[in-house]
């Protein structure tokens, strides 16, 4: 997985130990456990958390365009959302779809 800058680019100046512990210990270490979890099913379960904790903007999708890039097809990614639907609650699976369809388009 490439080297996520996210926390430094937009939160560098104003919380840098927050930047940092975004950039280094969760993409840096977490992400990177591939031998523990794939970063595909990484994607996966974090689609799921943020679209089950209400995060329905450009984090959400963020995390749905790096599902995609990692091998989570459209009906794939369709049915990760009807299915965490039942437990996250339905409007949020609404909006997850919005993003989803954006991040899918022409496919």
């Amino acid at each position: 997985m490439e080297k996520n800058t996210a926390g430094r680019d937009q939160l560098g100046d104003f919380a840098p130990k927050f930047a940092e512990l975004n950039d280094d210990v969760l993409f840096g270490e977490v992400w990177a456990r591939e031998d523990k979890l794939s970063v595909r099913d990484r994607s996966i379960v974090t689609v799921t958390a943020l679209m089950s904790s209400g995060i329905l903007d450009s984090s959400l999708e963020f995390h749905i365009q790096n599902a995609k890039n990692h091998g989570v097809t459209k009906e794939e990614m369709a049915e990760i959302i009807t299915h965490a639907a039942f437990y996250a609650g339905w409007p949020k699976a609404w909006g997850a779809f919005r993003l989803a369809k954006e991040v899918y388009k022409g496919e």
